[in-house]
């Protein structure tokens, strides 16, 4: 993997987890208010650089689990 895809995916798999998770614990919190999707944003726009930190850090652990348990399993 190049070094540009290793900064941007992390990015790009915590923007979708981000999303979906905030819209599914925003639903949870309010229910469907009529400023819902105002307030999903903010949730959202304040849970994406911290879901990319964490994703910086999860990521690389991620993958050396998985070379281990694949490794195990064969």
């Amino acid at each position: 993997m190049s070094n540009k895809a290793r900064i941007i995916r992390p990015v790009i798999v915590a923007a979708i987890m981000a999303f979906l998770m905030t819209a599914i614990i925003t639903y949870l919190n309010l229910g469907f208010p009529p400023d819902f999707l105002k307030r999903w944003m903010i949730a959202y726009a304040v849970a994406w650089p911290f879901a990319t930190l964490a994703a910086f850090v999860a990521v690389p652990i991620a993958d050396r689990l998985t070379k281990k348990i694949i490794a195990w399993i064969e």
